[in-house]
């Protein structure tokens, strides 16, 4: 998203927003689900979209960065296809988070943070995805897959690329 092309919602996407801010005393109550909302369209919120969002609802875009940058689950930049985000709190540290992201990067030839050359993946570290029971835990595209090591993520991997060359042919 180029500075040269304005980002706009649609008019549907208008319509929902508004039926959101309805629901609340005060426009920047509905400040996540609009978040939500332009995530889903944008795909990431560049600061031009986080703009949008405050000029939508009226807010000053620190208010808007506060809580972009307080939360993981929004991201500042384009992921890949498949985002695999690793928990490496404690519980799933004790339970091989870490060498689980080693293997991970390491399959991919990518580091932490990074994305394929191809767009398909994604690795990224959390604090905590609150799942400790079932340890280690890795969050695929807001997806909870527990108890995950190295074989499921292989399989995983190949699974994800044998349908992309699938697609192709």
């Amino acid at each position: 998203m180029s500075g040269v092309e304005q980002v706009r919602f649609t008019e549907q996407r208008l319509s929902e927003i508004n039926a959101v801010v309805k629901k609340y005393p005060a426009a920047r109550s509905a400040l996540l689900p609009v978040l939500h909302m332009a995530q889903k369209d944008f795909g990431y919120l560049s600061m031009e979209v986080q703009q949008l969002v405050a000029d939508t609802l009226n807010l000053r875009l620190m208010m808007v960065r506060e809580v972009v940058t307080f939360y993981t689950m929004f991201r500042e930049q384009p992921t890949g296809k498949y985002l695999m985000e690793v928990c490496t709190n404690a519980g799933c540290m004790l339970n091989g988070a870490n060498e689980l992201v080693e293997h991970i990067t390491k399959t991919l030839g990518i580091k932490v943070g990074g994305t394929t050359p191809d767009g398909m993946f994604t690795v990224t570290e959390v604090e905590c995805a609150g799942a400790c029971g079932g340890a280690p835990v890795v969050q695929i595209n807001n997806e909870y897959h527990e108890k995950v090591d190295a074989a499921y993520m292989d399989a995983f991997i190949t699974k994800v690329n044998a349908s992309a060359e699938g697609d192709q042919a």
